[in-house]
């Protein structure tokens, strides 16, 4: 099928809240824009999520997976996922359904004239201490990117595939997806969306991992920002 729209899923132990996440997914595709595909991937998952998604997959035409040995890291399962999208644009989604995929239809207008377009949850339905650390960790991305995103770790963007493919991605780096793209002299914008409670299974954030690593990462992308080779080619002898 002439697919345009690839949904991205990183999925770790989530088997309570997959049956929701494939209903809403397979609604959306039926009343998408544009013509829409999902690719799930399963991060080495321990509980049945893999498994569900095989078995979700086995039976509709619109969902593949990718299903991996053992749990490398969301970073890994999108770089994972942009290597195996055909589609001109890709989008990416959490699977615990904080956002919905139908709010995709909010960003895919901007994606003509922008390269890469991200949620703002102004409106966060998380505990306290999880808005406070994504405040904090959120500035101080600020000031290692210069991006200025209100939201950069929200997880609805939509990319054109052209872009994403070419970000060097390593651990965390999801974390620095609209910085990536303005290194490689894209453009970005951010969209208010809604957020929601989670309605099953468990966070698997905390301080440390919110802000320490992402803290740490911020280095790491300081180094790629000075290293990074973007070129484009005029002409070509063939």
């Amino acid at each position: 099928m002439n697919y345009e729209f690839t949904i991205i899923v990183p999925v770790y132990n989530e088997e309570e809240c997959l049956p929701e996440l494939f209903d809403k997914l397979d609604s959306y595709i039926h009343s998408a824009s544009i013509k829409t595909r999902v690719l799930l991937v399963d991060d080495g998952s321990s509980d049945s999520s893999a498994r569900l998604i095989l078995d979700h997959c086995n039976g509709h035409d619109h969902f593949s997976c990718l299903i991996f040995e053992k749990n490398f890291g969301k970073g890994a399962a999108l770089k994972a996922a942009f290597d195996h999208t055909n589609t001109p644009i890709l989008g990416y989604l959490d699977a615990d359904l904080q956002t919905y995929p139908e709010d995709f239809e909010k960003l895919l207008p901007f994606i003509d004239e922008f390269d890469l377009v991200t949620g703002w949850r102004r409106d966060r339905k998380d505990t306290w201490v999880k808005r406070i650390s994504s405040k904090v960790g959120n500035g101080v991305r600020n000031v290692f990117t210069r991006d200025y995103m209100h939201d950069t770790g929200c997880p609805l963007k939509i990319l054109k595939t052209t872009f994403a493919q070419q970000i060097p991605m390593f651990k965390g780096l999801q974390r620095f997806l609209p910085a990536m793209v303005l290194l490689q002299n894209g453009k970005i914008k951010e969209v208010e969306i809604p957020h929601y409670p989670r309605l099953a299974g468990e966070s698997k954030y905390n301080f440390r991992n919110r802000f320490m690593g992402p803290l740490m990462d911020c280095f790491a992308y300081v180094w790629m920002r000075k290293s990074y080779i973007n070129y484009k080619v005029a002409k070509r002898d063939e």
